[in-house]
């Protein structure tokens, strides 16, 4: 395990600001527990990793896509695409997948483009561009499957040669939205919306052509006006949030929603049994896909973890919280409450079903685990804030390790990396925790010089809030009681306090004297 550890890969963060992305080397920081900088600042409109972290696309001021090395930060291609309205990256950087503005039915406005030629693959007319549409040719994780959604159908190409056009059509009536399973590639999920009083429905299918004469799984509900599908990792399980604009109790004013789960061998198809109710906040598959967690109800959130057969393992504690996030090792799990809640954080070991600590990140617009699981990083961006845009990164159990402020930050995200290329959380821990110890010897053995505060000391406690008139109560109560406000006393304090005691002494001493009389 410690050789895995000598070999993993450095922890790399990208941060874009409005003149450009720059490249910061990740934690553990060892000059002042500041990072290092591997690429300085880059002009670009947008910039990002592809799945596996290989390549990044940078959108530059001139409307080209530069495409790079993401180790060598070489440019590998650049693309000169006029009209350019988004752009996007297979998962393993083969591809390059953009969308221009058109104006006759005849002009292919969506284009898919090799980026070891530099030569367009495959191109089609798309109307319109919407979060259920785009990319418009969806790939497995490896690239191995490709599909696109089409009307009353899901196409299917041949990953390794689009030349060759569609392979094979799946008819689908009435399909709006599709999510192919990412890891394998091997099924997909069809969502038809309701229709003429029939229900809306998902449908899980094959990948492959000979077995989708009919699907393997199936759902229907009513009241549904949109859906999220989630895949686990092994593509045998699918989660579907199922949203609804309008809530008939009257309970919430954002509707109503429900959590379904389907897995590919029929074996369970129904509602996940949820102990509250109330919205579905956030749902989320651990990356070995053999778990998810759910966060759920009307303020305080309860927090559940079910396994793979949708059993309730392990209930988590309740409170302000809206999102989940899984640790890549699985250990870990981080539960927040971001958006319009106050940014409190939980992380909890899920293994040993104990809470390792608390924290705050108040105004986080985007959260994420890094790679090797021992790191957790929020950041406030713009343009959802305009103001206190930061990057904080924390240790797995909560505590600060490094916060940064910017003027205006659009961007920071760890690079992609397979955390199965890192040690355990464990080893890792070891592993830097003797870095450390090192680099305080290295300061002389016995020596008295003291270690210098670190440049990010974790944030302290907020007082709790008193109004004016309880401070002017308590400075009034110090002046006749020889209390204060302040924790110290003042002059006129203490000068009360003396004739108090003075007077008690006396009447001590007059006590005992009468008593001696007698």
């Amino acid at each position: 395990m410690a050789a895995a550890v000598e070999t993993s890969p450095v922890l790399e963060i990208l941060v874009r600001e409005p003149d450009g992305y720059s490249i910061w080397n990740g934690p553990p920081f060892k000059n002042n527990n500041q990072p290092g900088i591997k690429l300085e600042k880059v002009p670009c409109n947008n910039a990002k990793y592809s799945e596996d972290g290989s390549r990044i696309m940078v959108t530059k001021m001139d409307s080209a896509i530069g495409i790079y090395d993401s180790n060598t930060l070489k440019e590998i291609r650049c693309f000169q695409i006029p009209n350019v309205v988004a752009s996007a990256l297979s998962p393993c950087g083969a591809y390059l997948q953009t969308f221009q503005k058109s104006t006759t039915p005849q002009e292919k406005n969506v284009v898919l483009w090799s980026i070891e030629t530099g030569d367009p693959v495959y191109e089609q007319f798309q109307k319109n561009m919407t979060k259920a549409t785009w990319p418009s040719i969806r790939f497995s994780s490896d690239e191995a499957v490709a599909c696109r959604l089409a009307t009353n159908e899901i196409q299917f190409f041949d990953a390794a040669d689009f030349s060759k056009g569609i392979s094979h059509r799946l008819r689908v009536p009435g399909v709006a939205a599709v999510e192919l399973s990412r890891a394998p590639g091997s099924h997909v999920a069809a969502f038809v919306p309701e229709s003429k009083g029939s229900p809306a429905s998902v449908q899980i299918y094959a990948c492959a052509k000979e077995l989708q004469s009919q699907p393997l799984a199936r759902r229907s509900f009513f009241r549904c006006s949109t859906v999220q599908l989630h895949w686990n990792h092994g593509s045998t399980g699918l989660l579907v949030v199922v949203q609804s604009d309008v809530d008939k109790t009257n309970q919430s004013y954002y509707g109503e929603s429900k959590l379904h789960y389907l897995t590919t061998d029929g074996a369970f198809e129904g509602l996940v049994p949820l102990r509250k109710e109330g919205p579905i906040h956030d749902v989320q598959w651990s990356y070995s896909g053999k778990e998810f967690a759910v966060v759920y109800g009307f303020m305080p959130a309860s927090a559940t973890v079910f396994d793979k057969k949708c059993k309730p393992v392990q209930e988590l504690a309740s409170g302000p919280y809206n999102t989940i996030r899984w640790n890549p090792k699985g250990k870990l799990l981080c539960l927040a409450g971001f958006g319009n809640l106050p940014g409190d954080m939980a992380f909890w070991d899920i293994i040993d079903k104990k809470q390792l600590g608390t924290t705050r990140a108040e105004c986080s617009v985007t959260s994420e685990w890094s790679a090797d699981g021992c790191y957790f990083m929020t950041a406030t961006t713009a343009p959802r804030l305009q103001v206190d845009n930061c990057v904080k990164i924390f240790n797995y159990n909560g505590s600060l390790l490094f916060k940064k402020m910017f003027n205006k930050l659009f961007q920071a995200d760890w690079k992609p990396e397979s955390p199965d290329k890192f040690g355990e959380i464990a080893e890792l821990i070891k592993s830097v925790g003797s870095v450390k110890i090192e680099e305080t010897k290295s300061l002389g053995q016995g020596s008295t010089t003291k270690k210098p505060a670190s440049a990010n000391p974790p944030a302290q406690k907020p007082a709790a809030y008193r109004p004016p008139h309880a401070k002017n109560a308590a400075a009034v109560q110090a002046e006749l009681f020889g209390g204060s406000s302040t924790g110290e006393m003042s002059k006129n304090a203490l000068k009360n306090k003396k004739k108090r005691e003075k007077q008690k002494e006396k009447k001590a001493a007059e006590a005992a004297a009468a008593s001696g009389a007698t």
